[in-house]
């Protein structure tokens, strides 16, 4: 049960660093490498990089209970997953056809993948 729960809030804390970067880096914040000042001050890029942070010693400690070419598959369609709902929600992005085949696609492998043979 720990496993799962570690496995879900692996997904989670991912997905939402990967939203927390796309809004920090939105052209209307006024991101520029050219101001350093910018990047200081953005504030929901620094909890990005703080949930990455989160995300990777969660990984750390799933690698402890499950095998890589199992945790990493999972993981990363997992965050896939989710981005691509989030990002339809919070960004306004579009949801195509061909993007609900492709994480269908994505989830189907890892399922295989996951199996125990």
């Amino acid at each position: 049960m720990i496993t799962v729960m570690l496995v879900v809030l692996g997904i989670a804390t991912n997905a939402t660093a990967s939203v927390l970067i796309k809004y920090a880096m939105m052209p209307e914040r006024n991101v520029s490498i050219l101001e350093p000042v910018s990047i200081i001050v953005n504030v929901p890029l620094w909890f990005g990089l703080l949930f990455f942070c989160v995300a990777f010693l969660i990984y750390a400690f799933i690698l402890q209970r499950l095998p890589l070419n199992v945790s990493y598959p999972i993981l990363t369609s997992g965050s896939i997953t989710l981005v691509s709902i989030l990002s339809v929600f919070f960004f306004d992005e579009a949801v195509t056809v061909e993007k609900i085949v492709g994480v269908m696609l994505i989830i189907i492998g890892v399922t295989l993948i996951s199996l125990k043979v």
